[in-house]
């Protein structure tokens, strides 16, 4: 009989690591409510007071021949689809600190599993997540008025859905990612969450999820440029909305070039996260 060969298949290992954390999301159902609802209440109470008010003054605008003009619920919809995939996948860390303080991660450490599975595999279930709240946060911003797929048959509304899921999956992996490479390097959830909250503030406010960029000052256009929620936000509105429409005054258009160079944006960053997080995982020791 031939021995073990000390080294776990990866369709074993990396699916138990991504199947243990999906069954923990559905298990806790306040955590599982609560990612569900948040980002519902935030377009439902902040989405639609704001509207009221934009609505008002982008009317006194006339966009061009051929230019839609959507309502800013409509605008800020992408945004919150793409709020809520930062807030989930920064967050995504939390579970490895949790394991860290357990001493389940030691066991872990200490198993044949390659460190690159408990990478992937935490990683895979948080885009899950992000998927499962996408397509939640799309349906009930329907619901309230958003206008999303205006116009689209069945077949070009399928295509706009996988669309604005590669862009979130591919962000919220990046993302993912680095909460985990964070998360390893960590002790304490508090610092944790310190470093996560500075983190994700930047990131949405100097983005376009709800707001244009074009009025930033030249540094701040700069960040927006360089901004990963930026470039999501960009596939969402090209897939949703269309690509080109008018809102708060102000035309948008979306070329197929901007839109595959804000996808290769995020998959690099995707791949410069993993490789950063494979560093980081490698080198850790857990005691």
């Amino acid at each position: 009989m031939g021995g073990r060969t000390g080294a776990i298949p990866m369709n074993v290992g990396f699916a138990t690591v991504y199947w243990r954390d999906m069954l923990r999301f559905f298990r806790f159902k306040t955590l599982l409510v609560s990612s569900l609802v948040q980002p519902a209440l935030w377009m439902a109470f902040f989405g639609v007071a704001m509207s009221s008010n934009f609505d008002r003054l982008s009317a006194r605008f006339t966009p061009g021949a051929g230019i839609e003009q959507i309502g800013y619920l409509t605008f800020m919809g992408a945004g919150v689809i793409a709020m809520t995939t930062l807030f989930t996948s920064l967050f995504g860390g939390v579970v490895i600190l949790f394991d860290k303080n357990w001493g389940l991660m030691r066991e872990i450490f200490a198993s044949p599993l390659p460190r690159t599975h408990i990478v992937l595999g935490i990683g895979l279930s948080g885009v899950t997540k992000a998927w499962i709240q996408s397509i939640i946060i799309m349906v009930f911003g329907l619901i309230l008025g958003v206008r999303f797929f205006s116009g689209y048959t069945g077949v070009e509304t399928a295509i706009a859905v996988l669309g604005i899921l590669a862009f979130v999956g591919t962000f919220a992996l990046g993302f993912l990612f680095l909460s985990a490479t964070i998360a390893v390097s960590m002790e304490s959830p508090e610092g944790l969450q310190g470093i996560i909250t500075l983190l994700t503030l930047p990131i949405f406010f100097t983005s376009n999820a709800l707001y244009p960029t074009t009025a930033f000052p030249p540094f701040l256009q700069a960040l927006a440029v360089a901004n990963p929620l930026t470039h999501l936000i960009n596939g969402i509105r090209y897939f949703a909305i269309g690509s080109s429409f008018s809102a708060i005054g102000i035309e948008f258009v979306y070329t197929p070039q901007i839109i595959l160079a804000s996808y290769l944006v995020l998959l690099g960053f995707c791949v410069g996260m993993f490789l950063l997080s494979r560093w980081a995982f490698n080198r850790a020791v857990v005691t």
